[in-house]
């Protein structure tokens, strides 16, 4: 039997290169999938069994809607995996307000209300005994601010302070708050940034190992996934499909 069957899981930014992979694999694991994106066509053309269901992350009355769409779909949510995000590169003098705004809306805002919204369904779903989950992707940043990435850098540490913190009182009602930081992966997120152009950037990690690090990790029950839970060394990775 897969190890997710039973579970709903909502996975946020489904149509990006790492929610793609992780929402493949997650149903590969048995999972009935929620995808969300800002352009419903693009979550379309994934051709991933599931549920589409388009979000403005920007928009916090959208966001706390996207909770409700979800937990309709079968009646309760089990797990969220927050796979959007938004870079910009340069210089902190080079920043602007709407820069800066966007960065911390799509980076840090919207996956804090996304766990109060769907703090009663997580909750209930622990009540049935199917261990819930709410799963962020901080990255690397996260734990070694970079130079040019410096807003880019704090909106993802303070992601990673909410869901530390968060995680210790979510505790108690048995939901489990994940942080995943890989270091820099092959998608494509650096080459669509809101600000500046990123500079040459060194092979990056594979993003079907990584992902398939963080399914693993939601499996076996894991509560933190640091940078040096990836690695490039094929042998200490899962396999991974071609």
């Amino acid at each position: 039997m897969p190890e997710l069957h039973g579970f709903t899981i909502l996975v946020v930014g489904a149509s990006g290169g790492l929610g793609r992979e992780t929402a493949r694999q997650l149903s590969e694991a048995g999972a009935t999938l929620v995808l969300s994106a800002r352009d419903p066509a693009a979550l379309a053309a994934l051709g991933l069994p599931g549920t589409i269901i388009a979000c403005d992350l920007t928009d916090p009355a959208a966001v706390r809607r996207l909770i409700s769409d979800a937990v309709a779909v079968t009646g309760h949510l089990d797990g969220i995996v927050v796979a959007a995000g938004v870079v910009a590169f340069g210089p902190a003098s080079d920043l602007t307000d709407d820069i800066i705004a966007r960065l911390f809306a799509v980076n840090t805002t919207a996956p804090m209300l996304l766990l109060q919204a769907a703090h009663g369904s997580l909750s209930a779903s622990a009540a049935a005994g199917r261990s819930p989950f709410f799963l962020t992707l901080s990255g690397l940043v996260s734990e070694s601010p970079t130079a040019n990435l410096a807003a880019y850098s704090a909106s993802k540490a303070a992601l990673a302070a909410f869901g530390t913190a968060a995680g210790r009182e979510l505790r108690r009602v048995g939901i489990r708050v994940i942080d995943a930081r890989p270091g820099h992966t092959e998608t494509a997120l650096s080459t669509h940034p809101i600000s500046g152009s990123a500079p040459p950037l060194p092979v990056g990690l594979d993003p079907v190992a990584v992902c398939a690090r963080i399914v693993r990790g939601i499996v076996d029950g894991e509560r933190d996934l640091p940078s040096t839970a990836f690695t490039r060394d094929p042998a200490s990775q899962p396999a991974a499909r071609a």
